[in-house]
């Protein structure tokens, strides 16, 4: 990697607001110089930038990796493979590996593990857990495992009683605490949202409320004035329903430290398209409503959702090709997050390409604490490919996209 000038690029600055038509030099990864026109230095290479897209690289807040314990579903470097295809150039993954990373040696061990990051492949960090073994029984000692992880999360629904004590235990830390507002009781054995969809297709019905009223909670807790919470950074994960929309709203007007996510399928596709019973949108908080799904875009507009997360789960086909109900919960998505959001969303109207981009990159920086990613990648909505077993990089394929032709596609990247 050398000087290369991109010509003519759609350059996207989630930073700025901007969305404009450029001329950008580049010279190892840093950008020298962006004009409207730009005359090549002789040691430049050109690429041709017509019709496509150059912004910051994508950070995927949460996802699951297969290593240790299960590495016939993903490993450490197939899942950094998938992410790089896919633009994301930082991924974060959740402890609830066998074992889980709820201690220091295992933080080492998979710091250790991780690829290393370079122009192809993405720097892949960690959430250390809050509970030992994500059982959410006992809490984790977070001063000893804080110096190696982005910050604390099981990935999985914790009881208040014992969340109350984990905001009081960190209070001096600064490092965010991602937390799904889940109950399982009121979920119960339900697959599905609940609603006319859920009688149509004959699956159980899963209330918002497993959502919404968890969730009502930690925002009361976090109101109480009795308690001296501190303003450690919270960031809700896997929001879904219309009504938590609402509930973060004000939040976020009170001015508590929340920030939170969605995910990419969430915002595509909603109860309705489970009529095909496909195993593979089987995911860990159900699809959503019309109108939440809908919500949820709008949210991604006004900022009360701030990112989108891939939340990418690897199975094995034997696991996954079972009945809808017996499914294992999750999917994956990193190779192809970008293409379908940009067309089911920017090309929609939905979203601007901006507000795309943010969602995908700064936003994901700042809940984490930072300011930027260190990186760029090139992406051409218009290129065509079929999402084929050969065609994924990952070890797994539990998708409802397999056999099916995505367009836009990630043709190059920088990291400086």
């Amino acid at each position: 990697m050398s000087v290369e000038l991109l010509h003519q690029v759609r350059l996207i600055d989630p930073t700025a607001g901007t969305d404009r038509i450029v001329d950008v030099l580049l010279d190892h990864g840093h950008v020298r110089s962006i004009e409207p026109h730009i005359t090549p230095p002789p040691e430049a290479t050109i690429i041709e930038g017509q019709g496509k897209i150059l912004g910051p690289g994508l950070v995927d807040l949460y996802s699951t990796v297969g290593e240790p314990g299960h590495e016939e579903r993903e490993t450490l470097e197939s899942i950094a493979q998938a992410a790089a295809v896919g633009g994301f150039m930082q991924i974060n993954l959740l402890p609830n590996t066998t074992p889980a990373i709820d201690n220091p040696a295992q933080v080492q061990w998979m710091n250790a593990r991780r690829p290393k990051a370079c122009e192809s492949l993405p720097e892949v960090a960690f959430w250390g857990a809050l509970t030992l073994d994500t059982a959410g029984i006992q809490m984790c000692e977070f001063a000893e495992l804080a110096s190696g992880v982005v910050g604390f999360g099981d990935g999985k629904a914790i009881a208040l009683g014992l969340l109350r004590r984990i905001l009081e235990y960190t209070q001096t830390r600064s490092k965010p605490l991602l937390l799904w507002m889940w109950d399982n009781a009121l979920a119960g054995k339900g697959t599905m949202r609940d609603g006319v969809e859920a009688l149509t297709f004959g699956l159980p019905g899963v209330s918002a409320m497993a959502e919404t009223v968890p969730l009502a909670a930690l925002l009361e807790l976090l109101r109480d004035p009795s308690v001296p919470f501190p303003q450690v950074p919270i960031h809700l994960m896997r929001i879904t329903t219309a009504r938590s929309i609402d509930l973060i709203h004000q939040a976020k007007s009170d001015g508590l430290p929340i920030t939170a996510s969605t995910t990419w399928l969430h915002l595509l596709f909603d109860s309705r398209d489970l009529s095909g019973y496909d195993p593979s949108l089987r995911l860990p908080a159900p699809l959503g409503s019309q109108r939440d799904r809908l919500a949820l875009i709008a949210g991604i507009k006004s900022g009360v959702i701030d990112a989108i997360a891939v939340d990418h789960r690897a199975y094995t086909y034997e696991e996954k090709t079972v009945a809808f109900g017996e499914a294992p919960t999750g999917a994956i998505g990193l190779e192809f997050a970008l293409p379908m959001l940009w067309q089911g969303l920017v090309e929609t109207g939905h979203l601007s390409a901006v507000e795309l981009w943010r969602s995908l990159s700064l936003n994901p920086m700042q809940c984490l604490g930072h300011t930027s990613s260190e990186s760029w990648v090139l992406f051409d909505p218009k290129e065509t490919w079929i999402v084929t077993k050969d065609a994924l990089n990952g070890r797994s394929f539990n998708t409802h996209l397999l056999g099916q032709t995505v367009t836009g596609r990630v043709v190059k990247s920088w990291r400086y």
